[in-house]
């Protein structure tokens, strides 16, 4: 008995802390009821981990999806942290996604947690990609899936998940981060276009990423700014490049999946209502319900949001996932984004002679 005892609290902390790791909102009702959208949040700059778990209960308490977010998670304290180490527990939620909302940098997942990914992309799963996970990957060669990789020189998938799927790969950027921000504008052939209604006035904090996408559609496209301020003159020297698109992938197995791509996406890009309804009716696109976007789809933030300014290893501190449970919670949970204290060595006494 005492050891059917210690058995069954065993496995209810492991239950524990797997939950522990994984953040769900579930909506209630709304078009979306009935879809599951799976966020991984996993950069070291840009603040994935707190511009998803906003979008992801907006997308739940106003229009009714279940919204599974996963992080990068340390494997010792169970806190989120930025982009290392590549490990993120909750990746076989992705076995009953609908749509994979995807937002990492340079990850290099244990094989048995990129398997469902693996999967995801075979069954044709759709996806939304959002800034660095154009370089999302970096796997070594001699590694399962390193075909994922941003450098890849597999045969068949050159340059990885993000030219094969999301049309780009890694090349550089174009606006200085922090210098100059950017305003994007519709491309007026697609004005028409179901992701577009109701866009308007869009201004990120972000610089941009050079480059365009091997095929789709371009919708917008980025000017880089010669400033921090929405009314900041045009740079003359750097003409607009394309920032958001959409086109369609085919599997290993044939199947296709539809994708929507945006270069951008800090937690400040969405605290603008352009970039913010650019971004949900996206999500709604590569889902299959652009029926359902209107002009004034409720794009509204949900509970508390005052996010950091992102910034190399900027991120908030001493965070698990539970602390955004709810719809109520503050994103971030706190603004202690000081890097811990080094202890310094304690010096030797030197020996007497």
């Amino acid at each position: 008995m005492k050891f059917a005892a210690l058995f069954v609290v065993a496995i209810a902390s492991l239950i524990g802390t797997a939950q522990a790791e994984t953040l769900v909102f579930q909506g209630e009702e709304g078009v979306g009821k009935g879809k599951h959208i799976v966020f991984m949040a996993g950069d070291h700059e840009y603040r994935s981990e707190e511009s998803l778990p906003a979008l992801a209960r907006l997308l739940a308490k106003h229009h009714g999806f279940k919204c599974t977010v996963l992080f990068n998670i340390d494997p010792e304290t169970g806190e989120i942290v930025a982009g290392k180490p590549s490990n993120m527990p909750g990746l076989e939620a992705l076995d009953t996604a609908d749509l994979a909302v995807v937002f990492l940098r340079f990850q290099n997942f244990p094989a048995e947690q990129m398997k469902h990914f693996d999967d995801y992309l075979r069954r044709g799963g759709p996806i939304v990609g959002m800034r660095t996970a154009t370089h999302g990957f970096q796997i070594p060669a001699d590694q399962p899936y390193a075909k994922y990789s941003f450098n890849s020189k597999v045969e068949g998938y050159e340059l990885g998940f993000g030219h094969q799927v999301l049309g780009q790969t890694w090349v550089g950027h174009y606006g200085r981060n922090h210098v100059q921000s950017t305003r994007i504008t519709i491309v007026d052939a697609m004005k028409d276009h179901p992701i577009l209604q109701g866009v308007k006035d869009v201004w990120v904090q972000a610089g941009g990423y050079v480059g365009k996408p091997t095929d789709g559609d371009i919708l917008t496209m980025a000017q880089p700014l010669d400033g921090m301020t929405a009314d900041s003159p045009a740079s003359e020297t750097q003409p607009p490049m394309p920032s958001e698109w959409t086109r369609t992938y085919r599997s290993e197995s044939g199947e296709t999946g539809r994708v929507f791509t945006s270069l951008y996406g800090t937690p400040e890009d969405l605290t603008n209502d352009g970039y913010r309804r650019l971004i949900v009716n996206g999500i709604f696109w590569a889902i299959g319900l652009e029926d359902a976007i209107t002009p004034d789809l409720n794009i509204d933030i949900v509970g508390p949001f005052h996010p950091n300014t992102f910034g190399n290893q900027t991120n908030a501190r001493g965070i698990k996932p539970e602390a955004y449970a709810g719809f109520e919670s503050p994103i971030p949970a706190h603004n202690k984004v000081n890097q811990p204290k080094k202890k310094t060595p304690a010096k030797k006494k030197s020996a007497v002679k």
